[in-house]
């Protein structure tokens, strides 16, 4: 199975949700059942390591933060589940394949969160904004996981 989660520039929310998710199976013996990948819907960031705020947030909360940023491609609209991190990376989404049930609101997986809940984006804010993007993460991290459960 496949899963890539997508956002604006692959260098903040994207790649850390996907460094999260990868901790998720690891902890659930998923691993190496799943590809997690991550991309951006524009390519300007393409080539270019994390947001330096995502990485530190990461790193103090005992994740891996290794990343080189990308732009949505063919192989990442081929996932089993695309994951967008807000509304407008998912109708991009949903326009560029022909099955839009594989396109979903990570935040849709959090109980406690609106189905239409998005993850706001931190890059023009302060570092408060990386530590709610991270907890943002990590609630929907249980239920993202067991429909990937479920899904194989």
């Amino acid at each position: 199975m496949h899963v890539s989660f997508v956002c604006t520039g692959n260098i903040c929310r994207s790649p850390m949700a996907e460094q999260v998710f990868r901790a998720a199976l690891a902890d659930e013996g998923l691993a190496d059942s799943v590809t997690v990948t991550s991309a951006g819907t524009g390519g300007w960031h393409a080539g270019e390591p994390m947001d330096p705020r995502s990485a530190e947030v990461l790193v103090r909360h005992g994740y891996a933060a290794d990343h080189v940023a990308r732009q949505v491609d063919s192989g990442i609209l081929s996932a089993d589940l695309l994951v967008a991190l807000d509304a407008g990376h998912r109708r991009a989404l949903r326009d560029s394949v022909p099955e839009p049930d594989r396109v979903v609101l990570l935040r849709s997986f959090d109980p406690a969160a609106p189905s239409d809940a998005e993850v706001p984006d931190p890059y023009y804010g302060g570092p408060d904004g990386f530590d709610e993007v991270l907890r943002m993460i990590e609630a929907a991290m249980p239920g993202l996981v067991e429909r990937v459960r479920k899904e194989m």
